[in-house]
């Protein structure tokens, strides 16, 4: 085993980063072993260098995260502050000065992926993220590792913890939306500002990352179709229950029945409950992966928190600290197919659509007209009524996005359809 230790600089040390900082000082001869050489913490970038933490010796932390990943002896640059900047400058500064990198930095990644990486090559260095997608949950090594040999047609997952228990609370308890997201505040499985996960922006920077290594295509944040969740409503999952169904905000990739491009949507979907996604519980992140040669595959297990996470960064850690030892890097970026990324108008699936409608002779007729005269293909209808007003449920075949909401203005223009009340795509059959 080689003596002089590889050295390593920790940007953040909040959550994450103090688990990081506890894995390598606790288990540091298990480390040292499975590398080849010692792994020594080497500097702590830190906003608030007063704050006490536990195990890290306060003469390696600094304010000055610039300074700490241009000293030149640092081998791996660990990011987990997170955000746009300062991070992306700290990164390729981390390159030029002859570091490798590991993130769990999804939203950059989603971002700015394409030139982190071409950073990382120019430079010879490695640039791994397991963490930013499923948090433990071994996923982006085995897509661009285990599969490559294989052709991916469909990343289909849970991908947010916290809005995987709202919807659990709202599907066992039967309650709203705000009950249940107030129960994960005070749980602490959502922020005080849960935006960015109920609003699905977290999951969609994921689907942009997933996409991306499963397809061999450069996709962005911008290119991912987003829905939030806020909207879900008990009544929606009443009418998924007699479906057979469920409800799970759903990250979806897929490619093309003809091969020539692919999709990447985020949104709230019905799935079947014998579906194996049906069943993921609380905070759980699960992800159906499905290719030619594999078959179908998936991936489970807690998808945040700061030991979980944690441990893929400290998985990176050991496979970039080996290609260090040996002089080489890993899988870079693959984007060799170049596919485009069709609009969600294009993205073919079933739908439920919940209207309130008028309790008279006729309106069925009405609404199945305007369905038929935009190509969309209805499946069953539910109709109740009572004083004059009625509730309409309609599930529909497979159609695209665009003719569903065309459809779906058309419906609005009717004078017997007080309002459309919900509208849910269904997925997984």
């Amino acid at each position: 085993m080689r003596t002089r230790p590889l050295k390593v600089a920790l940007l953040g040390c909040g959550v994450v980063g103090s688990e990081v900082a506890r894995i390598m000082t606790t288990h540091a001869d298990d480390l040292a072993a499975r590398i080849g050489a010692p792994v020594e913490l080497a500097g702590v970038a830190v906003r608030r260098p007063s704050k006490v933490r536990a195990g890290i010796p306060q003469e390696l932390v600094t304010t000055d995260a610039t300074a700490l990943v241009k000293r030149g002896d640092i081998d791996v640059v660990v990011e987990v502050i997170g955000g746009i900047e300062p991070a992306r400058g700290l990164i390729t500064t981390a390159f030029e000065h002859g570091a490798s990198v590991v993130s769990a930095n999804k939203a950059l990644l989603a971002q700015d992926g394409a030139a982190l990486h071409a950073a990382a090559e120019a430079h010879g260095k490695d640039l791994y993220y397991e963490a930013a997608v499923a948090g433990a949950i071994p996923l982006i090594r085995p897509l661009r590792e285990s599969l490559a040999g294989d052709k991916i047609n469909r990343v289909m997952g849970i991908v947010n913890g916290t809005t995987n228990f709202i919807l659990d609370k709202m599907d066992t308890t039967g309650a709203g939306y705000q009950e249940a997201l107030d129960e994960a505040t005070a749980l602490g499985y959502a922020e005080a500002d849960p935006t960015a996960d109920v609003e699905a922006f977290d999951a969609a920077a994921k689907a942009a990352i997933l996409a991306g290594i499963a397809f061999h295509t450069r996709v962005r944040l911008d290119d991912v179709y987003r829905e939030g969740m806020t909207e879900v409503t008990a009544a929606d999952f009443r009418s998924a229950k007699e479906m057979g169904c469920t409800i799970k905000l759903l990250a979806i990739c897929e490619r093309s029945k003809d091969g020539a491009s692919v999709t990447a949507r985020v949104h709230p979907a019905m799935i079947p409950l014998s579906h194996p996604l049906a069943s993921v519980r609380g905070a759980y992140n699960a992800v159906f992966v499905e290719s030619d040669a594999a078959g179908q595959l998936m991936f489970y297990g807690p998808g945040a928190g700061g030991s979980p996470t944690a441990s893929a960064v400290l998985g990176d850690l050991v496979a970039v600290c080996r290609n260090r030892l040996n002089g080489a890097t890993g899988p870079g970026e693959s984007a060799y197919a170049a596919l485009p990324v069709s609009p969600m108008g294009e993205v073919v699936t079933r739908y439920h659509i919940s209207l309130d409608v008028a309790d008279k002779p006729g309106v069925l007729a009405q609404v199945a007209t305007v369905f038929a005269e935009h190509g969309v293909s209805i499946d069953t209808v539910r109709q109740q009524g009572k004083d004059g007003e009625a509730s309409l449920v309609v599930v529909t075949h497979r159609a695209s996005d665009a003719s569903l909401t065309g459809t779906v203005e058309a419906l609005r223009k009717l004078d017997t359809v007080r309002g459309v009340a919900s509208i849910m795509r269904v997925e997984g059959e």
